[in-house]
């Protein structure tokens, strides 16, 4: 999430990539290491990408407040504990709580998970989203640098077979245009 904090007038940590490709029977998530303040790096090798769930069959990235991604992969695990691993019922309920939970509805983040066979992204407005292109090829990306990642994925797509490469790539893509973005990248594969 890329907030200058105007309205609050204080520094907001800035922006990063995240990016979830789902292709040839593999998903992948990648991401940047940076946090930023203002115009500064403070960490440029944070981990942003994780693998959660029992097993870690379930792998997320998140941008935004740290605390608060970290809070709401919390609130996913115990989701898909009480819904014994199934992804999209534990998002839908995670995201039920996240709009309507006084405390959860002020949590600023986005977030991309996966398992082997969903890939979604989950927003503080209580949307679940699942990216368009079916069974053959799903792209979606958050965070500052997203839309260069989702350009670039979307562009190298159509040549490329792996989906980790195609991640990696487009991540190269968003660090070199994204300055709050950089190329110390964090992949998870199911």
């Amino acid at each position: 999430m890329n907030n200058d904090g105007a309205s609050h007038g204080l520094i907001q940590w800035h922006g990063t990539t995240i990016i979830g490709v789902r292709k040839g029977g593999k998903t992948v998530i990648a991401g940047d290491g940076q946090v930023s303040m203002g115009n500064t790096v403070m960490k440029p090798n944070a981990r942003k990408v994780r693998r959660i769930g029992e097993g870690g069959k379930v792998i997320g990235g998140f941008a935004g407040a740290t605390a608060d991604a970290f809070t709401l992969f919390e609130r996913l695990e115990r989701k898909l504990e009480q819904y014994r691993g199934q992804l999209m019922r534990a998002a839908v309920e995670l995201a039920k709580d996240w709009r309507t939970d006084k405390y959860l509805r002020n949590l600023e983040a986005l977030m991309i998970v996966a398992d082997a066979e969903t890939l979604l992204v989950l927003t503080g407005n209580g949307d679940v989203l699942e990216p368009e292109g079916g069974t053959d090829s799903q792209i979606t990306a958050i965070g500052s640098g997203g839309n260069y990642a989702l350009a670039a994925a979307r562009a190298i797509d159509g040549y490329e077979e792996d989906a980790e490469q195609i991640a990696r790539k487009a991540m190269r893509v968003a660090a070199d245009i994204c300055v709050f973005t950089n190329d110390r990248v964090t992949v998870e594969t199911v």
